[in-house]
């Protein structure tokens, strides 16, 4: 009778030692959709603001997401600004990408500030420049390059994917990249 209890202890033992485990890998697929505005003007507009006492005034444009472009409540909508095109040393050019929000000093004397920020919702993005000064006061050679004929791109994510620490949400081709959508 032990001999029959071994036997069978050692033919479960062995039984359970070849069964094959499902090991069920998950593989997270995004995709991601890139679109681009060019000649993007700002108009000033007055940001009511109850809390913090009288009106601010900022610049604003309002870009309409295309028809072709599925974005859901939950998605994530990356906008970078085209900050400056430079040769790539092979005889062409390289885009330069910022990511929003952005700050810029400008003027020499007063320590000036402008802020691009973004929102958006399932059909459309507001870009605002808002300023640590009235913006009424800008030069129009600051208004010509600030908010006049700029150029944004926008990637749209889903949340999960914005918030992933492995890809560096500041540079454009690693977003890009990731999302196998480089050109």
């Amino acid at each position: 009778m032990k001999k029959l209890a071994v036997l069978s202890v050692l033919f479960i033992a062995f039984i359970t030692s070849c069964t094959e485990e499902n090991n069920i890998v998950e593989e997270n697929f995004f995709l991601g959709q890139t679109f681009e505005f060019n000649n993007v003007d700002f108009e000033y507009t007055l940001e009511e603001d109850p809390a913090n006492g009288p009106d601010d005034l900022e610049l604003t444009a309002l870009v309409q997401i295309p028809n072709d472009i599925e974005v859901f409540e939950s998605d994530a909508i990356l906008t970078y600004r085209l900050e400056s095109i430079e040769p790539d040393g092979q005889g062409g050019s390289a885009d330069s990408w910022v990511l929003l929000p952005v700050s810029y000093f400008i003027g020499d004397e007063n320590g000036d500030v402008i802020q691009y920020s973004s929102n958006h919702t399932f059909f459309d993005i507001e870009i605002k420049i808002t300023g640590n000064f009235d913006l009424d006061f800008l030069s129009d050679n600051e208004f010509n390059a600030y908010a006049q004929n700029q150029i944004f791109r926008f990637v749209v994510v889903p949340s999960d994917f914005a918030t992933n620490p492995t890809v560096d949400l500041n540079d454009i081709n690693a977003v890009l990249g990731a999302l196998n959508k480089i050109d």
